[in-house]
This record gives C-alpha cells, sequence and structure tokens, in this order.
C-alpha cells in the first residue's frame, strides 16, 4: 500500500517473493512506463535468480482508480507473467487481490 501511495500519480509495481505458497518479501520495482495506466517493471536482474533459490515470483502492481482486478490492458500485456500469481492494489478501494491469467482466462486466487 506504502509503495503504491508513493508512486502516485503512476501505477507501482514490483514482485513479490514466495515459498510454498507463503508471501515472504515484497521487492518494489520501478514503473519505467512512468504512467498511471500501464506498467513495465524494472526491478534488480539478481531477483530474477530467486526462482533458483526456490521462490515462486509473482508480480504485483497497483489500479489508481480501477478495481483490484486485470485489465484489458494487463491481460494484453502479461508476457512472463502468464500462469503465475498476478496481484492488484486498487488505491480507490483499498483492496487487494490476486489472480492468475492463463490464455485470456482470468482465474482468482485465494489470500489468506
Amino acid at each position: 500500500m506504502e509503495h503504491a501511495q508513493a508512486e502516485q500519480p503512476n501505477e507501482a509495481c514490483g514482485l513479490v517473493l514466495l515459498r510454498a505458497g507463503v508471501a515472504e518479501r515484497y521487492e518494489p520495482g520501478r514503473n519505467a512506463a512512468a504512467s498511471p495506466y500501464r506498467f513495465e517493471l524494472d526491478v534488480d536482474p539478481e531477483l530474477w535468480f530467486a526462482e533458483d533459490d526456490g521462490y515462486e515470483l509473482a508480480v504485483f502492481h497497483s489500479h489508481l482508480s480501477s478495481p483490484a482486478r486485470p485489465s484489458r490492458t494487463d491481460v494484453e500485456n502479461i508476457g512472463l507473467w502468464e500462469g503465475k500469481p498476478y496481484l492488484i492494489y486498487s488505491l480507490a478501494r483499498d483492496e487487494l487481490r490476486a489472480w492468475t491469467i492463463q490464455d485470456g482466462e482470468i482465474s482468482p486466487v485465494e489470500l489468506s
């Protein structure tokens, strides 16, 4: 939430490192697109090797005014994140939700 608020008026983005489905830490990234409507995740390249240490990577980004649900832009630009946990925080609704996007299909993921 703090990162999303600090990045306004642009979308914030980062990585959540999961182990056995449990979030262990959040690594803030930089939105290289510097846009309120989309994000391009820029993080420390070393983070990509966390999967070699048994972590699952989940992408995080914020929506300023829209719901915490993948937008058409999110679905069209899923790229490397297809089938992986995809977290969205809505600043307007103060809500965090998780999804997977696979072959254009959006499926909710339960957070606990």
